[in-house]
């Protein structure tokens, strides 16, 4: 299903599975394609360019804010989360832009905070295209996990709360480990005005 939303972006609502090892890819109209991309330690989502290069920034990763920290991007063990506290973080949400023009600044403005990191004006660009950028969400609606036996993290405490509402099994035969391992997980997602529909 989809239809125009806001400026540039597709109001659409697609679903999808997953295994440990595997990525998934779905059209986001003829210019970009989601991916849910593995990564050793679970997934990252990104939304590519739909034909070409890619580049070294995808059109998710520049839009959601933090960089380089834990953020709705990553569903993985990395940063001290454990595999049950990745499922818990749920839903999440995401922005991603639509245009080469708005990478191409954002790019420049990232670049630019690297180089000078304690001088804020350094990135103000990007600010302005935050607000621009289109907004989707993730929601995990099943899963399959190896759990992590570590205590539960800081950061992972202030957004993985939704454990006991998702939908999961947990495999006690897998081997155990201080974060576990997301082996398998089913999910939702929306684009655009599309995320505003209940959820049946």
């Amino acid at each position: 299903m989809q239809a125009v939303a806001q400026k540039g972006c597709l109001a659409l609502t697609f679903e999808g599975e997953v295994q440990a090892g595997n990525s998934f890819r779905h059209a986001l109209g003829p210019q970009q394609t989601f991916l849910l991309e593995n990564i050793a330690s679970g997934w990252i989502v990104r939304v590519l360019p739909g034909s070409g290069a890619r580049g070294p920034h995808d059109f998710a990763e520049l839009a959601t804010p933090p960089y380089r920290s834990p953020n709705p991007l990553l569903i993985s063990t990395d940063f001290s989360f454990r595999a049950q506290d990745a499922v818990a973080w749920n839903p999440r949400e995401f922005h991603f832009f639509t245009s080469a023009q708005q990478m191409s600044i954002a790019t420049k403005a990232y670049d630019a905070t690297l180089k000078e990191p304690n001088r804020p004006a350094a990135g103000a660009a990007l600010f302005p295209l935050l607000a621009e950028a289109c907004t989707a969400t993730l929601q995990i609606l099943d899963a399959r996990i190896a759990g992590g036996s570590a205590d539960q993290g800081l950061m992972a405490a202030t957004v993985a709360q939704h454990f006991s509402q998702t939908a999961h099994t947990v495999d006690t035969s897998a081997p155990p480990s201080k974060l576990g391992r997301i082996l398998w997980m089913r999910f939702r997602v929306r684009v655009g005005d599309d995320q505003r529909r209940p959820t049946h």
